[in-house]
């Protein structure tokens, strides 16, 4: 990947990758630099402390090149705000229903719950994202 102050999205040459604007880089970082699965909100005010002109619409519209080049992944739980993940590899996600941490994990027999599942629904599986709903270990300790 390469920054770029040129117009958003030329390659210089076939095949470089998707061209990075100064502000989708930060944006990148941003995402990149922790596990916490960052809202656009959140993403927003991380980027502003290194790039204090950047805008709300800027980060949003920058997530979503970043997402539709293949380098951050969108992660939407029904209403609330989506969420932004570093790994864009196929993996799985718990969030606690309490305070909203989401943590990404692997489950062992993942790929024949796939086949399972498209056998049964006779739907040829594009993708399948598990969510295990309920109470992080700091939200269990509390109650």
């Amino acid at each position: 990947m390469r920054v770029s102050s040129r117009k958003e999205g030329v390659k210089d040459k076939p095949g470089d990758g998707p061209v990075l604007t100064r502000q989708r880089k930060a944006v990148l970082d941003v995402v990149r630099a922790g596990d916490t699965h960052p809202t656009a909100a959140e993403v927003f005010e991380a980027a502003r402390k290194t790039m204090p002109g950047i805008s709300f619409a800027t980060v949003y519209n920058s997530l979503r090149f970043l997402k539709e080049a293949g380098l951050v992944r969108e992660v939407a739980f029904g209403n609330g705000a989506s969420r932004y993940d570093r790994e864009t590899e196929r993996h799985d996600h718990a969030i606690c229903s309490a305070c909203g941490t989401l943590v990404d994990f692997d489950l062992p027999g993942t790929v024949g719950l796939i086949r399972s599942a498209a056998r049964a629904s006779r739907f040829k599986a594009e993708s399948v994202h598990l969510t295990l709903v309920g109470l992080c270990p700091g939200c269990r300790d509390r109650e």
